[in-house]
């Protein structure tokens, strides 16, 4: 059987994205993974120097053909050349429009990749938001840019964290916009697009897919808000009534907790924060990002850029290693 690829852009090289792929791949929990990392070489190179690590890389390809002879050679950790980063003008730590593009233009390459089967799935390294605006790039994220590059019109989020799963209807919105965007038509929709996914990649159909609450308790009746009353509950008892299985809303503080023991198959949390702190509080670093909807698989891992400490060899790999790891284990 074909060994699966998994392409990994370098994310922003101001940040920590480089070090951690390193890292990772010299892992042995990757020794046996096929891997293809679009970036500098000239960035890889200094770290290596500078950090005293082994250069994991078997092969450093700079085009497409090249690409395709070193995976029909079998070789495992390829490196993908792309000339964007001046080593003159770089500097750790600091937002600049070249780590943007940076970030930008190896994502653009991975899934170029991806969309021309080339790669199987993308495990994604940190970007940063004001770094994509200094480069003119107008998504402000992963899934913004991912959707954009692949055409995919609405890419979900699902993150993964120690068996936990959750499912966010939305994602970088103001509070304030988020809790206007918890509308029976927008729940009802996403509990369909759910439970479409986890039927699809084999998730416990024998337990209920629950829908968190917005407000405390519940809104108590419409003591603390009446989202739940005129939107949540309406869309969760129509889907019922469908043939899903899915109930509803469960209080936040606790359905994370009884989804995590296995009561739930997943949780459709409605706003960012909301399932964020429940999965990172769980495992900061084993919480991986998930996309469906894509035209390919891709996971990430789920913290920033973390300039505070880039160019320091501070930064761990556990994430990196677990993105790869969970894109792998979805490939089959």
């Amino acid at each position: 059987m074909k060994n699966k690829v998994i392409a990994i852009p370098m994310g922003d090289p101001c940040g920590i994205g480089p070090e951690i792929v390193l890292k990772a791949l010299m892992s042995p929990l990757l020794k046996d993974a096929v891997v293809v990392v679009a970036g500098d070489t000239t960035v890889f190179t200094y770290l290596c120097g500078a950090y005293h690590l082994k250069n994991p890389f078997d092969r450093v390809i700079e085009n497409d053909l090249q690409l395709d002879q070193a995976l029909n050679d079998n070789v495992k950790k390829i490196l993908y050349h792309l000339p964007l980063v001046d080593m003159s003008r770089f500097s750790f730590k600091v937002v600049s429009e070249m780590g943007g593009n940076a970030a930008y233009r190896s994502i653009e390459k991975c899934v170029d990749l991806a969309l021309n089967s080339r790669v199987d799935a993308l495990a994604t390294t940190p970007i940063n938001k004001e770094s994509l605006k200094a480069a003119k790039i107008k998504a402000i994220g992963h899934t913004e840019i991912l959707g954009e590059l692949t055409g995919a019109p609405s890419p979900v989020t699902m993150f993964e964290t120690l068996g936990l799963h959750i499912f966010f209807m939305t994602r970088h919105l103001s509070l304030r916009d988020a809790c206007d965007a918890v509308t029976f038509d927008r729940v009802y929709e996403f509990i369909h697009v759910v439970d479409e996914i986890t039927r699809e990649q084999g998730f416990d159909q024998s337990v209920p897919l629950a829908v968190a609450a917005l407000n405390p308790h519940g809104g108590e009746h419409g003591l603390f808000g009446n989202e739940e009353m005129e939107h949540i509950v309406p869309a969760v008892s129509r889907c019922r009534e469908e043939g899903i299985n899915v109930v509803g809303p469960i209080g936040a503080d606790s359905v994370f907790h009884l989804a995590k023991i296995g009561k739930y198959k997943a949780v459709l949390s409605l706003y960012h924060d909301q399932g964020h702190i429940a999965a990172k509080t769980l495992d900061f670093e084993r919480t991986i990002s998930v996309t469906w909807k894509l035209p390919f698989l891709r996971t990430s891992v789920d913290h920033g850029t973390a300039f505070d400490i880039a160019g320091e060899n501070r930064a761990s790999e556990v994430s990196m290693v677990e993105a790869v790891n969970v894109a792998l284990s979805y490939l089959g």
